[in-house]
C-alpha cells in the first residue's frame, strides 16, 4: 500500500532552481539587428521623400524611434556586461553569435547616415565611433577565424557577412565626413572579403546540410553586400557605370531568388534572427530608389514603391512578433 502523502499542485507547479534564469543574462547581442532593420526602413523612407515625394513625417517619426531603440538596447546590453560579463565572453567565443557584435557598430554607422542631413555634427561623431568600433570588430573576428580551434564548415552561414557589410556601409556617409581615401580603404576590405566569404558560404549551402531553422532567415543577408556596395560605390565615384550596374543587378537577382522561396520563409517559426529579413531588404529598396533617381523609369519607380511597401509590412510584422515573443518570454531565454 502506498502511504506517501499526496502531492500538492502548488508544489508541483513551482519552478525548480535549475529552470529559472535571468532575462538580462540571456539578452542576445543579435537584438541590435532590430536597430539595423529600423534604421534601414528610416533611410528608405527618407529616400522615398526625396525621390517620390513621400511625406517627411514618416521618416522623422522613424528616426526618433530608431534612436530611442538603440539607446535602450545599449543600456540593457551594458547592464548585462556589468552584471554577467561571463555571458558576454561566451557570446564572443560562440562561432555564430560573435558575428552579431558588429551589429552595434553598424547601428552607429546607420544612425550617422540617418542624421547626416539633419544634424551633420552629430552624424560625424556617430560615424567616427562606428567606424573605429567596426574596424576593431573586423580585426578581432577575422583573427578568430584565422587562429581558431573550434570552427567547422557547418558554422559558416550568411551571418558571417555582417562584419564585411559594415565596412561597405562606412563610405556611404564617410565620403562627406572624412577623407575619401579612408572610405576607399573600408570599401576595399568589404568588397574583397565579401567575394571570399560568398564562396565559402555558397559551398556550405550547396554541399553540406541545410541551415538550421533558427538561421534560415539569415539567407536574406546575401542581399546586403551587393546592395550596400552599389550605394557606397555611387557615393565614392558618383558614376552609374558598368560595375555599379553589376552590383545592383546581382542584388536584384538575389532578391528574386529569395522571393521565389517566400513560402519557405513564411512557414518558419519566429526567432530574433528573423530581423535578418529587414536590413538587407531595406538596402535593396534604397538601392532601387537610387537607381530610379539615376535612370528615370516607370519600372524602377514601381519596383521601388513595391519594395518599400513590402519592407514596411515586414518591419511592422517583425515588431509585432518581437513584442509578442517578449511577452511570452521566448526571447532572452537559454537556447
Amino acid at each position: 500500500m502506498n502511504t506517501a502523502p499526496p502531492t500538492s499542485p502548488a508544489l508541483t507547479a513551482a519552478p525548480s532552481p535549475a529552470t529559472t534564469h535571468s532575462c538580462l543574462e540571456h539578452f542576445p547581442i543579435a537584438f541590435f539587428s532590430t536597430v539595423m532593420g529600423l534604421a534601414g526602413l528610416t533611410l528608405a523612407w527618407q529616400k522615398a521623400h526625396a525621390v517620390l515625394g513621400a511625406p517627411p513625417i514618416i521618416s522623422t517619426g522613424l528616426r526618433g524611434a530608431v534612436t530611442a531603440l538603440f539607446i535602450i538596447l545599449l543600456i540593457f546590453y551594458g547592464l548585462k556586461a556589468l552584471r554577467y560579463p561571463q555571458a558576454v565572453v561566451m557570446e564572443m567565443r560562440h562561432p555564430i553569435r560573435i558575428n552579431f557584435f558588429p551589429t552595434v557598430s553598424i547601428s552607429l554607422l546607420l544612425l550617422a547616415i540617418v542624421y547626416l542631413e539633419r544634424a551633420p555634427e552629430a552624424a560625424l561623431w556617430l560615424w567616427i565611433a562606428g567606424a573605429l568600433l567596426h574596424l576593431g570588430f573586423t580585426l578581432a573576428i577575422f583573427g578568430s577565424w584565422i587562429h581558431h580551434t573550434h570552427y567547422d564548415i557547418k558554422h559558416a552561414n550568411p551571418a558571417w557577412f555582417i562584419p564585411v557589410v559594415g565596412n561597405i556601409v562606412i563610405p556611404v556617409a564617410g565620403v562627406r565626413l572624412a577623407s575619401p581615401e579612408l572610405s576607399w580603404f573600408f570599401f576595399s576590405i568589404g568588397l574583397v572579403f565579401w567575394i571570399v566569404l560568398m564562396t565559402i558560404v555558397l559551398y556550405r549551402l550547396f554541399f553540406h546540410e541545410p541551415l538550421p531553422v533558427r538561421l534560415a532567415p539569415t539567407l536574406f543577408i546575401l542581399l546586403a553586400p551587393p546592395s550596400v556596395g552599389f550605394i557606397a560605390y555611387l557615393a565614392l565615384t558618383g558614376e552609374l557605370d558598368a560595375f555599379a550596374r553589376i552590383l545592383y543587378y546581382s542584388a536584384l537577382f538575389l532578391g528574386l531568388l529569395l522571393a521565389s522561396n517566400a513560402v519557405r520563409f513564411l512557414r518558419l517559426p519566429f526567432f530574433i534572427s528573423a530581423w535578418a529579413y529587414s536590413f538587407p531588404l531595406a538596402a535593396l529598396t534604397l538601392a532601387t530608389l537610387i537607381m530610379g533617381a539615376r535612370l528615370p523609369s516607370l519600372i524602377f519607380d514601381l519596383l521601388g514603391i513595391g519594395l518599400l511597401a513590402i519592407l514596411s509590412l515586414v518591419v511592422a510584422v517583425l515588431v509585432f512578433r518581437t513584442i509578442v515573443a517578449i511577452q511570452r518570454r521566448e526571447i532572452c531565454a537559454p537556447e
